[in-house]
């Protein structure tokens, strides 16, 4: 009988912090940095963020890297939601969304009607 083995977490978070703090560089980079590099990084990242220890260690580092926080809660997101990001900044971005959705809303609505309006044979035949 085949039994499955539950897959070993890292506990040492030293290539994580370094990957962590390479991403943040280029999040922060004034200078232009290049999309492959950029995406090697966040690769690696997500497999040493996928191969780590869940607890306070890696709490406190994605605490101290927001880039690799926003990345490693992206990644779970469908197990635990925005689970690092603070519950206003969340709320805060939701209403601001749910408003630009109701102005785009209202003026495509006001266009339509303005339309409408300027052609008075709009829709005959």
């Amino acid at each position: 009988m085949n039994a499955i083995k539950p897959h070993p977490h890292k506990t040492d978070l030293t290539v994580t912090h370094v990957l962590a703090e390479l991403l943040e560089r280029l999040e922060c980079s004034v200078e232009p940095v290049g999309a492959e590099q950029y995406r090697s990084v966040v690769l690696h990242l997500l497999d040493e963020l996928g191969e780590v220890e869940p607890g306070a260690a890696l709490g406190a580092l994605l605490d101290s890297h927001p880039a690799a926080a926003e990345l490693y809660e992206n990644v779970n997101y469908q197990y635990a939601g925005l689970c690092r990001s603070a519950l206003d900044a969340s709320l805060a971005a939701e209403q601001q969304a749910k408003e630009i959705l109701d102005r785009a809303m209202s003026l495509a609505k006001n266009r339509s009607i303005n339309q409408t309006k300027e052609d008075p044979n709009h829709g005959k035949s």
